[in-house]
């Protein structure tokens, strides 16, 4: 596919710096109209002429571009001066700053991908003003050939960039969505630019137009090598219509065959389904006489059951009246006797009651006493302690003679003492006394009670013991009213097992029933079948005649394709499949099956022809028709 001339740029005489810059004095609404129109068309005319240089100077010496390439800087500074149009002025602490960075930063919010980008020129030493920063996120897209992709978000969301621009400026206008466009074509190339040990923020964006005169000169080569390859792929085109259209015929004949085959084996099943209809026939009439005779022996089976079931349902309830009155007297008896053994075990529990009290009356005794021997025990300590004391006066008395006086007062103090300890020791002692005296009172009460309330428990114990007795025998007799009422349980059960097992076979004569209508349907839907085949038999017969027919239109068709010629672009104007008018955006791309003229979208196709030693673009109903014959072959 040869690279299509882009629009040729008639105003270049009338671009000056006065028109990048927009530095004239608006003198009425109309004239800034017309200025900014000539401003964008200036401008979008030298961004198509940049794209158009650049791609062909980079394929033809195909080679990966550095940052050193002429086209290229060209590019970038063309690509400045369109995104710095129509930039709003921004007030800051130095003055007003205009920056088409900003924008640009919008893209890392609105395209996740694009963080690696913003993140490494944030993170660039070297850069210190805005518009550095700008030129090195535009060599970062380029070299990731995604520069299309991240300013086409940009232009999705220009409720944004009205922020940024003013509303008749570049990016907010067609001419953004135009140049989107032509940034496509640039993924062909490989850029590989270093950032760093250049100053970015510090170059002047001037535009050199001596490398767009040049291109002139070189379009007459062009055309020349554009008339001979037009002729070769002519070629190739008819060759690849001669190899389809063989293709096609083996195929029809290899249909013609299956067809015979499945004819043949159709007949063979047709004569298999008649045999069929006669055996189901016959097994048909014998399950019917089969059915009329398990019918007459239900019947008869049924009503001898039921009357046995009404006799024994009778006698069930006669003995069922009887087993409940003498169920009822027995329960009133066993509620009786409850009732008295509930009172017993209440005079059982108020003894007890006594009793435990009793012994903690008891324990409370025992602990005052051991408290008072521990006092007394205490108090002879004291006793022995004064006695010391008093032996150690005694001995220091003949060796201080001086202190003699005062050993009195202290050994009268200490006398005074001794006998109120002594009278505590007798009042003690006559506690204890008394205490010993009631313990024993206490004990007698304890015999006399223990012996009151020995014949009490025992007699109770008596009574006891008779309830139990009388108790097991009543549960014995519940034991076996249960069994004689589990064994009419069972034998109901039994009764019902036996007229379930009556309403199954019901139900399977119902069955048969079913079975005998499913099998008239079956042999109506047999009959249908037959008919339906038959019917069959005969398109078959005439899609054979029609394919016949086909044949004979191919073989006029191939006669006449190997008169048809490639088709030029200057003939067509819009896409054959979709039907869209191309323009700078949309371009001609040559099927290398079928010679048409498709879009882009229509034709992205590739794959490996007979004619061509490497895949190429086929279009989308070629790629399907190929694909298909491919898959025909192979099985």
């Amino acid at each position: 596919m040869h690279a299509r001339q882009l629009p040729s740029f008639p105003k270049m005489a009338s671009i000056s710096m006065a028109t990048f810059t927009g530095d004239h004095d608006v003198r009425s609404c109309s004239a800034v109209k017309c200025h900014t129109m000539e401003e964008r068309s200036n401008l979008m005319n030298m961004m198509k002429l940049s794209i158009k240089v650049l791609i062909q100077s980079a394929l033809s010496l195909g080679r990966t571009l550095d940052s050193d390439f002429p086209p290229l800087q060209q590019f970038f500074v063309v690509m400045e001066h369109c995104l710095k149009h129509g930039l709003k002025a921004r007030k800051s602490f130095i003055g007003q700053n205009k920056s088409f960075f900003g924008p640009l930063e919008l893209v890392e919010k609105l395209c996740p991908e694009a963080s690696d980008i913003a993140t490494s020129v944030k993170n660039l030493p070297e850069l210190k003003t805005a518009v550095g920063r700008g030129r090195a996120w535009l060599y970062l897209a380029l070299m990731q050939k995604k520069l299309a992709d991240y300013l086409k978000v940009l232009l999705d969301h220009k409720h944004l960039l009205s922020e940024f621009y003013e509303p008749d400026a570049l990016m907010m206008e067609e001419e953004g969505a135009v140049i989107v466009g032509l940034l496509v074509g640039l993924n062909v190339l490989d850029a590989n630019l270093c950032l760093k040990g250049e100053d970015l923020d510090s170059q002047v964006g001037v535009i050199d137009f001596s490398l767009y005169l040049k291109d002139i000169q070189n379009s007459d080569d062009s055309k020349q090598d554009h008339g001979i390859t037009a002729v070769l792929d002519q070629k190739h085109y008819v060759e690849e219509l001669n190899r389809h259209l063989s293709c096609t015929v083996g195929d029809l004949q290899s249909k013609i065959d299956c067809l015979e085959k499945t004819n043949s084996k159709l007949q063979e099943e047709l004569a298999a389904a008649t045999d069929r209809i006669g055996s189901l026939q016959e097994e048909q009439q014998q399950l019917k006489h089969q059915n009329e005779l398990i019918r007459e022996r239900s019947e008869k089976s049924v009503e001898v059951t039921i009357q046995d079931t009404k006799i024994e349902l009778d006698t069930y309830k006669q003995s069922r009246q009887g087993l409940d009155e003498m169920y009822s007297d027995v329960w009133k008896q066993l509620k009786e006797e409850k009732k008295i053994r509930m009172e017993l075990e209440k005079e059982l529990e108020l003894q007890i009651g006594m009793k435990t009290e009793m012994e903690i009356a008891m324990k409370l005794l025992e602990k005052d006493t051991h408290e008072k021997q521990d006092t007394l025990v205490a108090l002879r300590q004291q006793l022995e302690e004064v006695k010391a004391i008093n032996l150690q006066m005694f001995h220091k008395s003949q060796n201080s003679e001086s202190s003699l006086q005062q050993k009195k007062e202290t050994i009268s103090s200490f006398e005074g003492k001794t006998n109120q300890m002594m009278s505590t020791m007798k009042q003690m002692e006559e506690r204890l006394q008394h205490a010993e005296q009631a313990r024993q009172v206490a004990e007698g009460k304890n015999n006399k009670m223990k012996q009151e309330f020995g014949g009490r428990i025992e007699t109770l114990q008596q009574q006891l013991s008779q309830v139990d007795n009388q108790c097991s025998i009543l549960e014995k007799e519940l034991k076996s009213e249960k069994e004689q009422r589990q064994t009419l349980q069972r034998e109901l059960h039994q009764e019902k097992d036996t007229t379930s097992l009556l309403k199954t076979e019901l139900q399977q004569m119902e069955g048969l029933k079913k079975e005998l209508r499913k099998l008239q349907d079956e042999k109506q839907q047999l009959e249908k079948v037959c008919e339906e085949q038959e019917q069959a038999l005969q398109e078959m017969g005439l899609h054979l005649s029609q394919s016949k027919l086909k044949m004979e239109d191919i073989k006029e068709v191939n006669k006449a394709l190997k008169g048809h010629t490639w088709l030029k672009d200057d003939e067509a104007t819009h896409c054959k499949q979709c039907e869209k008018d191309f323009s700078i955006s949309r371009r001609k791309h040559h099927c290398r099956n079928c010679g048409d003229i498709f879009c882009n979208t229509c034709s992205s196709n590739e794959l490996a022809l007979p004619s061509y030693p490497k895949p190429v673009r086929v279009c989308d109903t070629c790629h399907t028709l190929l694909l298909q014959r491919c898959s025909s072959t192979a099985s």
